[in-house]
């Protein structure tokens, strides 16, 4: 583990935002081990400093643009951090009919070059949708830039996408939870 990923799970771990236990996931997969990023978005100083170091590994890959778009819930805060930083452009993407669409009036120019910036990515089913909602609004998607890859790089995108943090925590179907894992009272923590 490099010294930014060391950090990073430190203000992880520091906020609580790292929790053990039993959890059923937003993909509904169960799993022992959670990222609740809210808890580590309370903390504007852990959010300024998680943005710098996601910019600086977007930088380094060389992404350039000028919009951020972010999915709702998890990603709200940190995207509107980076937006921030990178002085760009900040639109976010929410649910209608359980489906992510932009809403409020955002619209994208023609190839306009936008950054999907999500909190934790565990199959990429959001940030799938943000590069679907890109593409159909006309823009260019420049990049992926996440919080924490929970496949540890095992789930790959068109575009190039860069993390703070790739952990692979066991994950499981629900007709498939471990024994040990299933004497724990589950959660749903919420994304």
């Amino acid at each position: 583990m490099d010294a930014t990923q060391t950090e990073v799970l430190e203000i992880f771990t520091r906020t609580r935002a790292l929790l053990k236990g039993h959890f059923v996931l937003r993909s509904g997969l169960h799993s022992g081990h959670y990222f609740q990023c809210a808890q580590v978005c309370q903390r504007m100083d852990a959010v300024e400093r998680l943005a710098q170091l996601l910019l600086a590994k977007v930088s380094a890959r060389g992404l350039k643009f000028t919009t951020v778009l972010a999915p709702a819930m998890g990603g709200l805060v940190i995207g509107q951090e980076v937006a921030r930083q990178a002085k760009a452009r900040y639109i976010f993407a929410e649910k209608e009919n359980n489906v992510l669409v932009m809403r409020r009036g955002f619209t994208l120019a023609a190839g306009e070059p936008v950054l999907v910036v999500e909190d934790v990515v565990t199959r990429g089913g959001r940030v799938l949708e943000c590069l679907e909602i890109v593409r159909k609004a006309g823009g260019t998607v420049a990049g992926i830039a996440m919080l924490v890859d929970r496949s540890a790089g095992a789930t790959r995108f068109d575009v190039p996408a860069v993390s703070l943090l790739e952990l692979s925590f066991p994950t499981y179907p629900a007709d498939a939870v471990p024994e040990s894992l299933a004497k724990i009272p589950v959660e749903k923590p919420g994304s």
